[in-house]
């Protein structure tokens, strides 16, 4: 039987990735060249509004996660879409090169897109690294460290007597006294049986 946790062991940073007009949370980054301005290559999903917009914008920004940061960036960035709301509206932001960057975090790259490679699920966007900088000399954190920690690091703080059912896979938050019969997570698929009421 295929265990895709395993695929939990790959080792993996976190991340926010921007561009014009949003960013998301991604998690796999790789640096694929060397030199003075290298390659980095970054995976976002194509039923990601942020997929949409990389493909029409030339330059994007990658900041990298510590342990130590702020959880609502990842509640932002990671359980919202750029559709509906401004992520960067309640979040500290550093404007580079006309991106923005998110100031708690361990540091950044700008880059300047060369190409992309289309996959079922996922297109790979290569950028030409152009500017850089590192904010803090602290421990990154992990796709791993998210993991393990992932209950801790999205608590709930419920809202105005709302409930809230939270999904035990990726975390995203439903609010109301029930979830119907039929209700399947926006962000990864999975039904009502794998979402935990916050108490």
């Amino acid at each position: 039987m295929k265990n895709s946790k395993i695929t939990w062991k790959i080792s993996q940073g976190m991340y926010v990735l921007t561009t014009n007009n949003g960013g998301c949370i991604v998690d796999a980054v790789s640096q694929v060249s060397g030199g003075d301005s290298p390659l980095i290559s970054v995976a976002v999903m194509k039923k990601n509004y942020t997929n949409e917009l990389m493909k029409n914008n030339d330059r994007f920004a990658i900041s990298v996660l510590g342990e130590n940061v702020n959880p609502e960036i990842i509640k932002v960035f990671g359980f919202n879409s750029s559709r509906d709301i401004n992520k960067f509206e309640n979040i500290e932001i550093e404007n580079i090169l006309d991106q923005k960057v998110i100031k708690d975090s361990l540091g950044y790259m700008i880059c300047e897109k060369v190409d992309s490679i289309e996959n079922e699920t996922h297109t790979i966007f290569i950028g030409r690294l152009v500017e850089a900088d590192l904010y803090k000399d602290e421990k990154e954190m992990t796709y791993a460290y998210y993991q393990e920690h992932k209950e801790e690091l999205l608590k709930v703080k419920t809202e105005n007597e709302k409930t809230a059912w939270v999904c035990t896979i990726c975390g995203y938050i439903y609010y109301g006294e029930e979830l119907p019969d039929d209700y399947k997570c926006p962000i990864c698929g999975v039904d009502k049986t794998l979402f935990k009421k916050q108490s």
